[in-house]
């Protein structure tokens, strides 16, 4: 039995595992579209609030410090992981069938990934303790994704999910030779992007979306008293989409080149060309 998602690759596994980073240079290689699941965190948190879900709207009605010391039961229901694995299927489902797409995130999860293609990341606890501690984050965060990283092992190992186990040894390259190993077959079978006009709006795709994140977020009234929009500054993928590149451009949100996405000006890394649109 499948979902109708067989166009998808799926990479999951706890915090800290580096699936972003993973994910988004196999986009680049190989032609694929990225989703990214946590660039829907905010749209998804406005679904399940209009869907009344008790957790969802908890969370928006508590302050800040309150949420990162409610029990670690009420903050696990908060972080949504179970109600978020459906709507990334339907976000999915959505989305054209050509090229392939890799989506990586935490909420992704056996059940959510069916009979599908799928790989999962686990940094060991020093590793992962490693990169957390690079993200200063709060007590409360901390607790949630450790127990998460537990919720996430325990399913996989039940459900028998391929497991790659990243230790301090393992080099980002290495990491993602072993992620395309896993997905050769996919990989060689497509389809994949044609052209660097394709590559180039799947590009934009995953920019976009980076975007749209930060502006949910910021849209949210308890959000508007932090650190405005304007000062957020992102790391983006640059857009020339030449073969082999994988240059990263920072710009502020704000300064990301508005819509309409075809005929916006690229964003660049600095000496990188554009291809226009036929």
């Amino acid at each position: 039995m499948t979902n109708g998602l067989e166009n998808v690759l799926w990479l999951g596994g706890p915090p800290g595992a580096g699936k972003t980073t993973v994910a988004r240079l196999l986009a680049r290689r190989h032609g694929l579209r990225w989703y990214n699941s946590d660039a829907h965190t905010w749209e998804h948190r406005d679904r399940a609030i209009a869907a009344g879900h008790w957790a969802a709207i908890q969370y928006e009605e508590m302050t800040i410090p309150d949420r990162w010391s409610a029990s670690l039961e009420d903050r696990f229901a908060m972080s949504l992981h179970r109600v978020r694995g459906p709507m990334i299927q339907d976000d999915l489902r959505a989305l054209p069938t050509a090229p392939l797409t890799i989506a990586e995130g935490t909420p992704i999860t056996p059940k959510v990934v069916g009979n599908g293609s799928a790989l999962w990341l686990f940094p060991t606890s020093r590793l992962q303790r490693k990169r957390l501690n690079e993200r200063n984050l709060n007590s409360g965060i901390r607790d949630l994704y450790e127990h998460l990283s537990g919720v996430i092992a325990k399913e996989v190992v039940k459900f028998r999910g391929r497991i790659v186990a990243i230790d301090e040894s393992w080099s980002l390259e290495q990491v993602v030779t072993e992620t395309e190993r896993h997905f050769s077959a996919l990989l060689k079978s497509g389809p994949a992007a044609i052209g660097r006009v394709e590559r180039r709006q799947l590009l934009r795709y995953a920019n976009r979306a980076l975007v749209d994140q930060y502006r949910t977020y910021f849209a949210r009234p308890w959000a508007q008293a932090l650190e405005g929009i304007s000062d957020v500054v992102l790391p983006f993928s640059c857009e020339c989409a030449h073969d082999g590149c994988e240059e990263q451009v920072s710009v502020a949100v704000s300064e990301f080149p508005a819509p309409p996405d075809v005929t916006s000006p690229p964003l660049l890394a600095q000496g990188h060309g554009a291809i226009r649109y036929n």
